[in-house]
């Protein structure tokens, strides 16, 4: 199942620019999947949305996707501004 193709289906009306979102999809042994979703600080927070409504709303519709494969999704966003230091 193409995972990227889904995410991309559900966020690109939500996001301001559609095309400098990242979707990285990894499959994490026989039953688990990774989607990552990277964009800019304020898209991400328009995909998170208000005590995180918008995130597990595509959380949900991505995971229904994966039970027709009996994949468990696992959904995590990220943002291009994030600077990580190191302790």
């Amino acid at each position: 199942m193409d995972y990227e193709k889904i995410v991309h289906s559900i966020i690109d009306d939500i996001v301001s620019e559609p095309e400098s979102v990242l979707i990285r999809v990894s499959e994490e042994g026989t039953k688990d999947v990774l989607v990552i979703i990277a964009a800019e600080t304020d898209d991400t927070a328009r995909l998170i949305g208000h005590k995180g409504i918008i995130a597990n709303a595509i959380r949900e519709v991505i995971s229904v996707a994966g039970k027709s494969e009996n994949k468990r999704i696992h959904v995590k966003f990220e943002s291009f501004d994030e600077e990580k230091t190191e302790d």
